[in-house]
């Protein structure tokens, strides 16, 4: 979610899922369910048979189930734990998410969410359950045994809540009625930790990998989208038929849209009559499906709520302008992701799925396989919350235990595609001054990437801001806290986000870029489809780059401590330069010291970090490069040889591309005018 060639066929799923086994052993579902939506009530009945593959090699003696909606009742423990939250002020003001507040305890009885568990059978024979909350418990009349298969029937009611966070219905900001994510009752994952029953509080998600066929009834006037491959789109339509064919027209007042998603570890959908659908087909890769929130009454609500400034300023005080604006936007949602997936491919791994929705809906940008909710057409959110299907839809770490692993490498790709698609774009929209409206002008950018090694500004660079600036409060926890536990929401976001960026951009500091590149694609294809940790990240970038990096992830993710160097004293020892080096903080890393020659060359002193035990390559093209000896982690100063006289250096500076997140740089330059 925001702060950013197909290969396969449908019979991938069991392909995946025999070489996941081969490594880590996963368990495996099921889902076949039948929803029946009343769109006057707010409410829906379903039925769902649940096959469940117990491949572990323990007994299990009881199963969990999540109901998350049932979070949206006064005084749950989301509701209390976002009160309690917003009595903190560490940016000075409340520290609660701005769309839960306190709204959960003002809901009426209409109002609230809630998941009701009708009946349950485990092949045949009826279960006992105990409800906690968002939590069901299933004592199990017959424990489930290792290698082995049983069905789960559940019948089960609901009703959609107010929007509140992620799913709900009759979002103001949005219009769209219906966001259906973490809708219907759905298995908790046991892995080698065991169970998962981690009841919703906030953030965060971890689900069993299977294969989903949802059948959805619901008012014929309403348009569809979410995970999953449309079955009946010649009965269905709403602009998933096929180009240039027609289709029947309802004979009833409802439709039922038949869904499969295989190999996938959740499903969402969203509805509304109001919907306008667009597609674009990718060339050997996925359709490409944008559904947006459009019609009259919406738009000309929506654009009475800009202020007379905006209207005159963006808009000519016309709202067909706006109009044109609008449905633009959305347009280029579409067009942006036929422009950037070769791109997100060659650095981040195949697509493996044979569609992806972006879907208006939600309270800000949250991702599913296939899908993603997001509030509005901007394309930073897009971008991220598309590549959220490499980290977390297909990769699938366990968010609620590694949220930095998913959010942040997701930022870090987000900021690259960012800059990818300034770079390709062809067309730009610039204000008209003729009272036109908006017009297009054509450009010829072309794609180059950021030369940090050059003088070019760090794409990741706000992330080093954010990071560097809690890592300064007494705010920041250690990267292996629980989601839900941090104390604070800046604590959290940030760390996620920002430092979770940070900890990518800066292992390329570490091993190389090049080598970083070479990690990323290892690590997908390595591990996507089998729920990786930060212990199996850590070995695939230690193959890749034959250091050791155990230490990295043990003072960056484990603790809280920090990076400080400094240029502690310069001198002339015979017929070269002594340079003397300080660490300042307790995080010890490899040092980058650039040293710039009066006649305009450079030198690159590289000093390895000695718990390594190994060595990047020069990565500075116009530099001569020296390796020295190892800096051990022990010594707190270090001295270097410059071979050349000090009058003859016109400045020293550690870590010139600016990857360290070195929290005090003022100390880390020295510039001499002789």
């Amino acid at each position: 979610m925001r702060k950013h060639i197909l290969l396969f066929v449908m019979g991938f799923s069991a392909v995946a899922t025999s070489r996941a086994q081969a490594d880590r052993w996963q368990q495996r579902v099921k889902y076949i369910m039948d929803i029946n939506m009343d769109v006057n009530t707010n409410q829906f009945t379903g039925k769902q048979k649940l096959e469940y593959t117990n491949n572990s090699p323990d007994t299990l003696k009881r199963v969990f189930y999540h109901l998350y909606w049932n979070a949206f009742q006064p005084g749950s423990m989301m509701d209390v734990r976002s009160r309690e939250m917003g009595t903190n002020s560490p940016t000075k003001r409340p520290d609660w998410d701005s769309r839960v507040k306190d709204r959960i305890q003002h809901l009426k009885p209409d109002e609230i969410g809630y998941q009701k568990v009708l009946s349950l059978t485990m092949n045949g024979e009826k279960q006992e359950y105990i409800m906690h909350e968002t939590i069901l418990e299933v004592v199990l009349s017959k424990p489930i045994l290792p290698k082995s298969k049983v069905v789960f029937d559940m019948n089960f009611e609901s009703q959609v809540p107010l929007q509140i966070r992620r799913s709900g219905r009759d979002n103001p900001t949005t219009g769209v009625r219906y966001s259906m994510s973490q809708w219907y009752p759905k298995l908790c994952e046991y892995d080698f930790e065991g169970w998962h029953a981690d009841p919703y509080i906030a953030r965060e998600f971890y689900g069993v990998w299977g294969d989903y066929d949802v059948n959805i009834t619901i008012d014929k006037d309403y348009t569809i989208g979410g995970t999953g491959y449309l079955l009946n789109a010649q009965q269905i339509g709403h602009g998933y038929e096929a180009t240039g064919t027609k289709v029947p027209a309802a004979s009833g007042k409802t439709l039922t849209w038949k869904f499969n998603a295989p190999n996938v570890h959740d499903f969402m959908w969203a509805a509304d009559p109001d919907y306008k659908h667009i597609s674009r087909q990718i060339l050997n890769g996925p359709t490409i499906h944008v559904l947006y929130k459009s019609g009259d009454a919406f738009m000309k609500a929506q654009y009475d709520r800009l202020s007379e400034t905006v209207k005159q300023n963006s808009y000519q005080g016309k709202y067909e302008n706006y109009v044109k604006d609008y449905e633009a936007r959305w347009t280029t949602v579409a067009d942006a992701a036929v422009t950037v997936l070769p791109f997100i491919e060659a650095n981040f791994g195949a697509y493996p799925y044979k569609q992806y929705s972006f879907v208006h809906g939600g309270d800000g940008g949250m991702e599913y396989p296939m899908s993603t909710l997001i509030v509005s057409s901007s394309l930073g959110t897009v971008f991220h919350e598309w590549l959220h299907s490499w980290y977390q839809g297909m990769l699938a770490t366990n968010e609620s235990e590694y949220a930095w692993m998913d959010e942040g490498f997701t930022s870090y790709a987000e900021s690259l595609v960012s800059e990818y698609y300034r770079g390709v774009s062809k067309t730009v929209v610039e204000q008209s001054t003729t009272g036109t409206g908006p017009r297009k002008k054509a450009i010829d950018k072309g794609y180059k990437r950021a030369d940090i090694f050059n003088g070019d500004d760090n794409p990741h660079a706000d992330s080093y801001e954010g990071y560097i600036n809690l890592a300064k409060s007494r705010f920041e926890e250690p990267l292996t806290t629980h989601a839900d536990h941090f104390e604070t929401n800046y604590g959290y976001s940030v760390a996620a986000y920002s430092k979770g960026e940070v900890f990518m951009e800066q292992l390329g500091y570490i091993v190389g870029a090049p080598v970083r590149d070479r990690i990323l694609h290892e690590y997908y294809n390595t591990w996507k489809f089998k729920h990786p940790n930060v212990n199996d990240f850590i070995r695939v970038a230690e193959k890749v780059s034959n250091m050791q990096l155990d230490w990295y992830r043990e003072y960056f993710v484990n603790t809280t401590k920090t990076i400080n160097y400094k240029i502690d004293s310069i001198w002339s020892e015979g017929k070269g330069t002594k340079v003397r080096l300080r660490r300042v903080g307790y995080f010890p890393m490899p040092i980058d010291l650039m040293a710039t020659f009066k006649d305009g060359s450079k030198h690159l002193a590289y000093i390895p970090m000695y718990l390594m035990f190994g060595a990047k390559e020069n990565e500075y093209a116009k530099a001569s490069f020296t390796k020295h000896e190892p800096w051990r982690w022990t010594n707190p100063t270090y001295e270097v040889l410059i071979d050349k006289p000090l009058t003859e250096i016109s400045s020293l500076e550690i870590d010139p591309s600016k990857r360290l997140a070195d929290i005090d740089r003022n100390d880390n330059k020295l510039e001499f005018k002789w």
